[in-house]
């Protein structure tokens, strides 16, 4: 069972390093200035903290939940460019992982009212082989993270 968004945010600011919450007017312009609408679970992290570093402070975090003002799309972070060529419109960094790599929002698909997070593995970027989901909801991602206590926990799935 899934534990609920409300302790994974108490565990946030617990255990790690949680930056203060978004005001509701950065969340309005963030949202005007990407053109979606932040889920619940993502709504509520930023309500709660406008980004975080887990397990350790930066430089040594190995997830940095970006704020919402650093939060842009893949293909810019990746490759610098706002192209089709360099990978869809839809997906948009959220969580760095501190080796040029990112955890990405898709915000062209939603299931049970969330969006998926892809990993956004720089080298063969948008190749979807390489590129795939590595949690259904923001709240599975964070709960994962969390417990991994390590670099993408997605890497150790079977």
């Amino acid at each position: 069972m899934a534990t609920p968004m409300s302790s994974l945010l108490e565990e946030v600011s617990c255990d790690h390093f949680p930056y203060p919450p978004a005001r509701p007017e950065e969340i309005a312009e963030f949202e005007q200035r990407v053109g979606w609408r932040l889920d619940p679970d993502l709504r509520a992290f930023y309500m709660h903290c406008n980004g975080a570093e887990l397990i350790e402070r930066l430089p040594d975090t190995p997830y940095r939940i970006l704020p919402l003002s650093k939060i842009v799309r893949a293909r810019v972070a990746i490759y610098g460019e706002d192209d089709d060529t360099w990978g869809p419109a839809s997906m948009y960094t959220l969580c760095d992982v501190q080796d040029g790599d990112y955890v990405l929002v898709d915000v062209s698909r939603q299931e049970n009212g969330r969006y998926l997070l892809m990993d956004g593995y720089h080298e063969v970027w948008p190749n979807p082989e390489y590129c795939g989901p590595v949690a259904s909801s923001f709240s599975e991602f964070l709960e994962a993270a969390m417990r991994s206590r390590r670099h993408v926990y997605w890497l150790g799935k079977k």
